[in-house]
């Protein structure tokens, strides 16, 4: 999740989704409340820990802070390296978890299909909108942290998109790499308070329209893949403080105008290749998961 929050384009939400925690994550983060921290002082942490599922969103979140720390630069290193083959691994990998979702909605009525439908526009509208360039300041830094958590545990939506989209992204990546800590102090905030109060809402709408929300977060994963689309004219191009290039509008292309327009080889076999590693993975975890709950039973 750490490794695909910092790729503007890749749901941490995605990930959660196709390895199956996503509901015991929002639960899990819906706990932290007040009045499970009332039971920290009435009967002590060990019942406060397992109330809250602490041990679950400590493994998590510290595994996302690693990443966040280690693999994100493989992740960015590919994708300055080899963008169309890790694209396409990424597409495969959301196909296969839209597969996974729609089979947990085997019978869909008018309703699911227009929460499918407002979800992949809200998608593919939130990827066409340009992006902007604008100064810090407190109050905008904690709103983009707010904003940005949120984002990322929606399935389809990247919050490094929205951070980009916003025109915060630069600011963010050069607090992070410069340890700002006033900024990075006030944008995690933001960050705190979005998550505790999206989540709850969120894990609500599961728990009281579960197939509704589904539909709705099925539509970001269908609307994502424009986002994930290997094959890419940039269109506008912004030098960040680094001096690496990042993308501000672009658009796709088929295989075959890619090569013809940009004249790089769209290396077709092996993205296709790549799609179909990254489907027949998700499927086949699916497919032990299952094995693996029935044998439990």
């Amino acid at each position: 999740m750490g490794a695909a929050d910092v790729v503007p384009g890749v749901s941490g939400g995605t990930i959660a989704f196709i390895s199956g925690i996503y509901q015991e994550l929002l639960d899990s983060i819906k706990s932290v409340n007040l009045t499970n921290v009332k039971l920290l002082l009435s009967h002590g942490p060990g019942t406060f820990w397992r109330s809250i599922n602490g041990t679950f969103l400590v493994v998590l979140f510290g595994g996302v802070l690693i990443s966040i720390a280690s693999l994100a630069r493989i992740v960015s290193y590919c994708l300055e390296n080899f963008p169309i083959l890790i694209w396409s691994f990424f597409f495969g990998l959301i196909v296969a978890s839209i597969i996974y979702i729609l089979r947990q909605l085997p019978r869909l009525t008018i309703v699911e299909w227009i929460a499918i439908a407002v979800g992949t526009t809200i998608a593919m509208g939130i990827s066409m909108l340009p992006a902007v360039a604008i100064s810090a300041s407190p109050t905008l830094v904690f709103a983009s942290g707010a904003l940005a958590i949120c984002a990322m545990i929606l399935p389809g939506i990247s919050g490094s998109f929205i951070l980009l989209l916003i025109g915060m992204y630069p600011i963010i990546i050069e607090a992070i790499t410069e340890a700002n800590m006033a900024v990075l102090g006030i944008f995690l905030v933001g960050c705190v308070c979005g998550l505790l109060a999206f989540a709850r809402i969120l894990s609500w709408l599961l728990h009281h329209f579960y197939s509704q929300t589904m539909g709705l977060l099925t539509g970001f994963l269908i609307g994502s893949l424009v986002i994930v689309w290997p094959w890419k004219e940039a269109l506008e191009v912004m030098i960040d403080h680094e001096g690496r290039e990042v993308v501000l509008a672009q658009r796709s292309l088929s295989p075959w105008d890619y090569g013809a327009i940009t004249g790089i080889d769209p290396q077709l076999l092996p993205a296709v290749g790549l799609m179909l590693v990254g489907l027949v993975l998700v499927l086949s975890l699916e497919y032990l998961g299952s094995r693996f709950k029935q044998t439990a039973v």
